[in-house]
């Protein structure tokens, strides 16, 4: 497949509610899209990186700085390059893990659909559906959480994560076990808000028996998380620590982690996602799909990777309406705490193109 051109649109989408965490609050997502074109059709990509280098290094001015300054350009003079080519290529960039992803998936996806193939089936999936977690924010008060949660739970989400930060801890987590009992799947994360001396703080929410305690830590604190998981009996999780397969089995031979959560954009495409997955699972360490803010495009492709047989656990893939009132593509609709795979070619779904538009703050055509 040779690319004609590539388009880059930044998007600005209001959210339904603030998103809290213990690196800030959101009110709005503003993302960069990636639209690829070929000659027999398109592709589309979602790049999952912030406004401001908060959850990671890159942000989206930085990474549409160097879309249109190396990674396009080397993709357009490559000539033909099929989806598995482009982060090999592209491997003299130094990081930008969440830029390439999004190229990556903006091929895949035109490749795919010329090949009436579908995300889902190109990765290995084994399910129709997937059972759908949700995150929560830091809230202003526990009875604000709770009727949250309680919200949340009436519309049939499976499992609910509690985002949390030194001084939102212990009590929201026991307030939600109080009022909704020990049967309710619960785990919380702390987006790295926490030290290795905050371990007897961190070891106050063993009794509450979660299902696991994500990214405590500093992300390149792999020791400091082997230390922890020794002294605390909640499982770890590590999110922002895993940026590639490589870095799971590193993770695992440490003794790090005993469950891994896979985001594409930060392992640098879907399909290093699926190397991640398969490393997970040849050392038996269950995996889900994590989230960040995603339109219904990488919803969809998220929705996908979730269907594959390693993802035991239920990931964040919520609904469109858990950020949005109205998204770009078709909304993903929660349906018994579940979400349909997408069947159709590549992701299974398109933008809308006036709701796109409605969204659309700027856009750059990079051709040949």
């Amino acid at each position: 497949m040779k690319p004609s051109g590539v388009e880059l649109l930044r998007v600005r989408m209001p959210l339904v509610a603030p998103f809290r965490t213990s690196f800030g609050t959101q009110n709005v997502r503003e993302l960069l899209l990636v639209r690829v074109v070929t000659p027999n059709g398109e592709g589309w990509g979602e790049c999952v990186t912030m406004g401001g280098p908060l959850y990671s290094s890159e942000y989206v001015d930085g990474a549409e700085h160097v879309l249109r300054n190396f990674l396009v350009p080397a993709l357009m003079e490559a000539g033909e390059v099929t989806a598995s080519q482009v982060v090999p290529r592209l491997a003299r960039f130094k990081g930008h893990r969440m830029a390439k992803a999004a190229l990556e998936m903006a091929v895949l996806d035109a490749e795919l659909r010329a090949h009436d193939l579908s995300f889902a089936a190109a990765l290995g999936s084994t399910r129709d559906s997937v059972p759908c977690g949700v995150s929560v924010g830091i809230m202003d008060s526990v009875p604000q959480l709770l009727d949250v949660v309680g919200g949340y739970l009436d519309a049939g989400y499976v499992r609910i994560k509690l985002k949390i930060e030194p001084g939102w801890d212990v009590e929201p987590v026991r307030a939600v076990r109080e009022r909704f009992g020990d049967d309710v799947l619960l785990q919380v994360d702390a987006n790295t808000a926490y030290t290795l001396s905050d371990v007897s703080q961190l070891a106050r929410l063993d009794p509450f028996e979660l299902l696991l305690i994500e990214q405590p830590l500093d992300e390149e604190d792999l020791l400091g998380h082997a230390e922890l998981a020794r002294r605390i009996r909640t499982p770890v999780c590590l999110d922002e620590s895993i940026v590639s397969a490589r870095s799971a089995a590193d993770a695992i031979t440490l003794g790090a982690c005993r469950i891994v959560n896979i985001k594409p954009g930060r392992v640098g495409g879907y399909l290093e996602a699926r190397r991640v997955h398969d490393v997970c699972a040849a050392h038996g360490i269950p995996v889900w799909c994590g989230g960040m803010i995603e339109t219904g495009l990488g919803r969809a492709a998220n929705v996908a990777l979730a269907s594959l047989p390693g993802f035991t656990l239920p990931g964040d893939t919520s609904a469109s309406d858990r950020f949005y009132r109205t998204d770009i593509t078709e909304p993903f609709v929660l349906k018994d705490g579940h979400l349909p795979v997408p069947q159709g070619p590549g992701l299974g779904v398109t933008p809308i193109p006036d709701l796109l538009a409605e969204v659309t703050t700027s856009t750059v055509w990079l051709g040949s």
